[in-house]
């Protein structure tokens, strides 16, 4: 019998595919705890996409709120950078 410090259950609390001791955690757990990673929006893989519906729909009322007219066909990078500085202009932006 060997004596050992460490317990191999894994935690109750993450389940599903990939749930061992070296599966990457998401969320209130998961390795940026209180923080978010940010990447830049002109460095997104799909950034050169087309902007989402959601996007849109998000940038059409924070437009008509700040008094803008946005080209209806951005890409996601773009999209984003909009969001962000009418979030701030109209102040729905996260304070």
């Amino acid at each position: 019998m060997t004596d050992s410090n460490t317990d191999s259950t894994p935690d109750a609390s993450v389940t599903g595919p990939g749930s061992g001791a070296d599966a990457e955690v998401l969320g209130a757990t998961g390795n940026d705890a209180g923080g978010t990673t940010e990447k830049d929006p002109e460095n997104w893989v799909t950034g050169d996409q087309p902007a989402t519906g959601a996007q849109k729909s998000y940038l059409d009322t924070l437009a008509r709120e700040a008094g803008e007219t946005l080209s209806g066909d951005l890409t996601k990078a773009e999209a984003s950078e909009h969001i962000d500085r009418l979030q701030q202009k109209t102040g729905r932006g996260a304070s």
